[in-house]
C-alpha cells in the first residue's frame, strides 16, 4: 500500500511540475520590451536604487566616451608633433648656413661656394617645410609676442612703429605651434 502512496505522490509531483511547465513556456513567448516592462514593474520603480543605479550607468557610459575622445585626440596630436624635436634639432644648421651666406655674399672669390650654399639652403627649407616647419619673422611685420622675442630697439623710418625692423635670429612654427620665436629689433620711431 506504500508503493501506491509514493506513486500518487509521485504522479501528482508530476502533474504539478507539468502544470508549472506550461506557464514558462509562455513566458519565453513574451518579447524583450515586455520582458523589460515587467522587470521593472517588479523591481521597485518608485525607490531610489533603480534611478541612482540608472545614474551611475549613465555616467560610468559618458566617462568611457570621454576617455575615448581624449585618447583619440592625444594620438592625433603626438602624430602631429612627433617630428618636432628632429626638427628643432636640425635649425641651427639652417642658421648656420645663414651665417655662411651672410658673410660671404659680397667676396667674389666665394661666389660659387655661395651659390652652392645658397642652393643647399633651399633644398634643406623645402624639405623641413613639407614636414609642417615654417619660418617667422620678417622685417616690417607687426610684432606679435606670441612669435617674436624683442632683443632690443632700433629706429628705422622705413617700417611703422612696433613693427619689426629687423631679424636677428629667424624663429620657426610647426603646425601652428612655436618651435622657437624669431628674435627681432622692434622699431620704435619716437
Amino acid at each position: 500500500m506504500s508503493e501506491k502512496k509514493d506513486n500518487l505522490e509521485m504522479s501528482e509531483e508530476e502533474n504539478a511540475a507539468s502544470e508549472t511547465d506550461k506557464p514558462a513556456e509562455a513566458e519565453m513567448t513574451l518579447s524583450e520590451d515586455e520582458l523589460k516592462a515587467l522587470c521593472i514593474e517588479h523591481v521597485c520603480p518608485t525607490c531610489d536604487v533603480m534611478a541612482q543605479a540608472k545614474e551611475e550607468r549613465l555616467r560610468a557610459l559618458a566617462d568611457s566616451e570621454n576617455f575615448k575622445k581624449r585618447l583619440t585626440r592625444e594620438t592625433d596630436e603626438l602624430k602631429k608633433f612627433a617630428s618636432e624635436r628632429v626638427l628643432s634639432d636640425l635649425l641651427p644648421i639652417l642658421d648656420n648656413l645663414d651665417l655662411a651666406l651672410n658673410h660671404a655674399q659680397n667676396i667674389d672669390a666665394c661666389k660659387d661656394f655661395v651659390m652652392g650654399v645658397d642652393m643647399t639652403r633651399k633644398l634643406f627649407l623645402e624639405t623641413i617645410s613639407r614636414h609642417g616647419l615654417e619660418a617667422v619673422g620678417k622685417a616690417g611685420d607687426a610684432f606679435d609676442p606670441n612669435f617674436h622675442e624683442a632683443m632690443g630697439m632700433a629706429q628705422i623710418a622705413e617700417f611703422e612703429d612696433g613693427s619689426v625692423a629687423q631679424v636677428m635670429q629667424r624663429g620657426y612654427v610647426l603646425k601652428g605651434r612655436v618651435i622657437r620665436p624669431a628674435k627681432v629689433m622692434v622699431n620704435k620711431l619716437s
